[in-house]
């Protein structure tokens, strides 16, 4: 059967896949359309086995929220280089597995992998059809989802860094605090919303530490303990995202900002994103 033009670039524009390789494809096929299709994600499984356990730490972050503003998503997909982060397609790529989690809200990774692509494929399988088109290892490496009365998204320039934050008001002050929050959660990398959210077994790692460290500066082991509170009450101001100096004014916390943005105003969970 005589291959078209207009055979190939149709199975291009479905898979996303090199004309030669659609051309090959329709060749091996004889034509048959589904088949070349076929033969275009076997070998995305191919390389995807031969790369399987090559580093991915290269990709794309992002972060978006609904249109009535009550709900976040942020996602990263990891490639190995780049060339192929920057490229456009693979930009519209990680956009089109945004808009099925915006649609579907999967739980976790492993659900959204489960969810249809199109009707013939899955994430997953996309995903497989995908390494076979780039030559690289894929790795859908992250997805948080939070809804609030108000989300914040903010996507750093480069994506590959993009936080969330969610908000107890829906109001514009709110929401100016919140993106100024959002951008902060960024900077400054907060490991909980408030001391109540560090892990026991930090708390007692932090303790520990301060008072060895007290001990070896030669303070008195009755003062060790107090010296210990204190360090750990640094700790909490530098690593809880309420009680951070606020990166715009460090005469104020995130906290403190929020109050004079607008009365009871507070952050209820925030999510952040990097590449790794």
């Amino acid at each position: 059967m005589a291959i078209t033009a207009q055979d190939v670039n149709k199975l291009r524009k479905q898979t996303g896949a090199g004309m030669m390789d659609c051309k090959k494809a329709l060749v091996e096929t004889d034509g048959d359309f589904e088949a070349a299709v076929d033969v275009l994600r076997k070998k995305g499984q191919k390389v995807a086995a031969k790369r399987g356990d090559n580093d991915a730490k290269e990709g794309l972050v992002l972060a978006k929220i609904t249109n009535d503003g009550k709900t976040g998503i942020v996602l990263s997909l990891n490639c190995e280089t780049d060339f192929v982060a920057m490229n456009s397609d693979y930009m519209a790529f990680v956009e089109s597995l945004m808009t099925i989690a915006m649609e579907k809200r999967p739980a976790s990774v492993e659900a959204m992998m489960s969810e249809a692509y199109n009707d013939k494929l899955t994430v997953a399988e996309k995903i497989i059809e995908q390494v076979g088109v780039l030559g690289e290892k894929l790795d859908f490496s992250n997805l948080e989802i939070i809804s609030a009365d108000a989300v914040v998204a903010y996507n750093h320039p480069g994506n590959q860094l993009a936080t969330l934050v969610a908000l107890n008001k829906d109001t514009e002050s709110a929401l100016d605090a919140g993106k100024q929050v959002a951008m902060q959660v960024a900077a400054m990398n907060p490991m909980a919303l408030s001391k109540e959210g560090i892990a026991p077994e930090t708390i007692a790692r932090e303790l520990e530490v301060g008072k060895d460290l007290a001990i070896q500066e030669g303070k008195p082991a009755e003062m060790a303990e107090k010296i210990a509170q204190g360090r750990l009450n640094k700790f909490f101001k530098e690593n809880t995202l309420l009680s951070q100096a606020n990166v715009r004014d460090n005469k104020q916390s995130v906290e403190q900002m929020l109050t004079a943005a607008e009365a009871g105003l507070t952050i209820v969970d925030f999510k952040r994103v990097a590449l790794s």
